[in-house]
């Protein structure tokens, strides 16, 4: 059915790169939802008012909520969809992660009516009805729900759609909280123990879960999430293939929405190339990102003394001192200046998050170590974090 809905509705559906083919299929999904879950409202309503029970009606409502979310998913991936502008100008692609969080409130919010709901019913009881035509109504919204489930996540993986996964991921636990449902009013049938109200709970719990993970996963890449380590590995072996390169440093991954990405790195070459030739390569590879990636590249050019043994030496010296205390540890940019008392040995120290040492403990405990195995040597270290 899914492959169906995609071959009928989206044009040039394997081109999924292409921003206004990704649109599309967040188009499509959000209107399959939008009808869906309003169709489920009115039929989970009718079998509500028919059996006065609380349970159902909150499980509703939370269709009503669905409707609402897939309504702001479509206008996300209509507003992310906006081209670049002046006030803008790295596109509007997080309007996705905006959309989602509005998602997330208001499922929160419907969560918490509904719980409220079912708390007032635990304490003044009412009695709820049983009825086949409400039974056969939730297991028909069971199946549908599980249906749409598998199709957001389809979708999702296609694209690569914060938005729709978490349709997904909202669509099973709403098969679940209605499983639950069904349970409950069985229960009532069969032994005459009403459970209705703490169903009710039940099923505002799951709202309340799931907008919360909805609100964590749309906020993430707002706040500056670390980029993909499959990525960030390719775009490095990518760069390091071209003739003349021989190391990458302070590679970052800014992430303005999918699709629109800004990449920027230090691309180390050897100092004895010739400055136009290196030009050249870096202007090269610039592009070739740019065409890959389908984003803003931006290269600086870091020039590497290679062949020189007494700078191999000094290097290896500084190599073998970071091993020794963690091997997470590295460096980049190293250089050599010779002075009158001792020589200076400049680094880049990059340290992971959350190490052990402060910077000022660490610098100094390596540039006592340095100073031990040659007193000529002088590190001169500028400590910094590995952002991808």
């Amino acid at each position: 059915m899914t492959k169906l809905l995609v071959r009928l509705f989206i044009k040039d559906r394997d081109n999924v790169t292409d921003p206004k083919v990704r649109t599309q299929y967040g188009y499509l999904g959000s209107f399959t939802g939008i009808v869906l879950n309003i169709l489920l409202f009115l039929g989970k309503l009718i079998a509500g008012l028919l059996s006065g029970a609380i349970s159902v009606m909150a499980d509703a409502f939370n269709n009503l909520s669905d409707a609402g979310s897939s309504i702001m998913t479509f206008v996300g991936f209509r507003m992310a969809a906006m081209p670049a502008d002046k006030e803008h100008p790295f596109g509007h692609g997080r309007m996705e992660y905006v959309s989602g969080l509005i998602i997330s409130f208001i499922i929160m919010m419907m969560g918490f009516e509904l719980g409220k709901g079912s708390i007032e019913k635990i304490i003044a009881p009412q009695p709820a009805q049983f009825s086949l035509l409400t039974l056969c109504i939730l297991i028909v919204s069971v199946l549908v729900k599980l249906w749409m489930a598998l199709f957001n996540r389809k979708l999702g993986k296609i694209i690569d759609s914060t938005a729709m996964k978490a349709a997904s991921v909202d669509s099973l636990s709403d098969c679940i909280s209605t499983s639950v449902v069904i349970i409950t009013m069985l229960i009532a049938f069969f032994t005459s123990v009403d459970l209705d109200a703490y169903a009710g709970i039940i099923v505002a719990a799951f709202i309340l879960w799931t907008g919360f993970n909805t609100f964590k996963d749309s906020l993430t890449p707002l706040l500056g999430a670390r980029p993909d380590d499959e990525l960030v590995n390719e775009i490095r072996n990518t760069v390091l293939q071209y003739p003349g390169v021989i190391g990458v440093h302070d590679l970052m991954v800014h992430d303005y929405g999918v699709g629109n990405i800004v990449i920027s790195l230090h691309a180390e070459v050897p100092s004895t190339m010739d400055f136009s030739n290196a030009h050249e390569l870096i202007d090269t590879i610039e592009d070739d990102l740019k065409i890959k990636y389908k984003g803003i590249v931006s290269i600086h050019m870091d020039p590497i003394v290679s062949g020189d043994k007494e700078v191999d030496a000094a290097k290896d010296i500084v190599l073998g001192v970071i091993s020794e205390i963690d091997p997470e540890l590295s460096i980049h940019d190293f250089r050599m200046t010779k002075g009158i008392s001792h020589e200076n040995l400049i680094f880049d120290l990059v340290v992971p998050f959350g190490f052990r040492y402060k910077d000022i403990e660490l610098a100094e405990m390596i540039r006592e170590e340095v100073s031990k195995r040659d007193s000529r040597y002088f590190a001169v270290i500028n400590v910094e974090r590995s952002v991808c």
